[in-house]
């Protein structure tokens, strides 16, 4: 894998908001699995910082779904509690005994976060794809709040876009805020500024956003916005972060 390095054009289309973004993660050890890869997918879940590889406490989900050919299985009961990234986390092995795309979704319980005086609750997800088959890759799952992806997403070569529109209670939001980070795992990348450690782009009147990974790797997108609703703490409301989650593999250029 490359070292991560931002070109002037890039910097200067991504507006740098400060470090320490958190996201929920679901990051599989395979997101293409073929024949020769085995039958099953091992998966790892947290709530972390990725660029600096600080875990945080992910507590029981809510629900931890497998979407396949249009059917849903909750798999919260399958779930094994894991040490990640120095924090309490979760880990899975699922079978995969048919082709296509199979779709992990977690909804956690909510975090409060003192620094941010909200709760956060992080709607995940990631893709997996087996056996050649990409069927389903655009499926879009009705969460509470979710990125639908427009590009597929995996298969991609590190500098390919990708694209997904941004959605809340089922419909697109304008002009959304996307987050984007990635998951210095064996990478040991870094960054000239903090500032860089997250990026932020803008989606358009459609909720469409886009961007251009510059290096290989698991790359995060977290889409925020503020629920209807409140939740308390010491007595007092506390406003609730929604964030829309998705994680995508670019893979390294192999060619000339």
């Amino acid at each position: 894998m490359k070292r991560i390095i931002l070109n002037s054009t890039l910097a200067g289309l991504i507006a740098a908001t400060p470090a320490f973004a958190h996201y929920g993660m679901i990051i599989p050890d395979d997101p293409m699995i073929s024949q020769e890869d085995g039958r099953s997918v091992a998966l790892t879940m947290s709530f972390s910082h990725p660029f600096e590889m600080h875990g945080m406490t992910l507590g029981e989900p809510v629900a931890f779904t497998v979407t396949h050919e249009g059917n849903t299985v909750d798999l919260s009961g399958d779930l094994t509690a894991a040490t990640v990234m120095d924090d309490e986390g979760f880990t899975l092995n699922y079978p995969l005994e048919r082709p296509g795309t199979y779709i992990f979704a977690m909804e956690p319980q909510p975090y409060w976060e003192p620094a941010e005086d909200a709760f956060i609750i992080h709607y995940t997800k990631t893709y997996v794809t087996a056996y050649g088959d990409d069927e389903g890759w655009d499926t879009e799952l009705g969460l509470k709040t979710e990125i639908v992806p427009l590009t597929k997403p995996f298969g991609l070569w590190e500098h390919n876009v990708f694209q997904g529109v941004v959605k809340l209670d089922g419909e697109p939001v304008p002009y959304a805020e996307v987050e984007v980070e990635f998951f210095n795992d064996g990478a040991g990348a870094t960054v000239p500024d903090e500032l860089m450690i997250t990026q932020t782009v803008k989606a358009d009147a459609d909720g469409v956003f886009t961007y251009a990974a510059p290096s290989d790797g698991w790359w995060g997108f977290a889409a925020l916005n503020t629920a209807d609703y409140t939740l308390p703490q010491d007595g007092t409301d506390k406003d609730v972060e929604l964030g829309a989650v998705i994680w995508v593999h670019f893979e390294e250029w192999t060619g000339k």
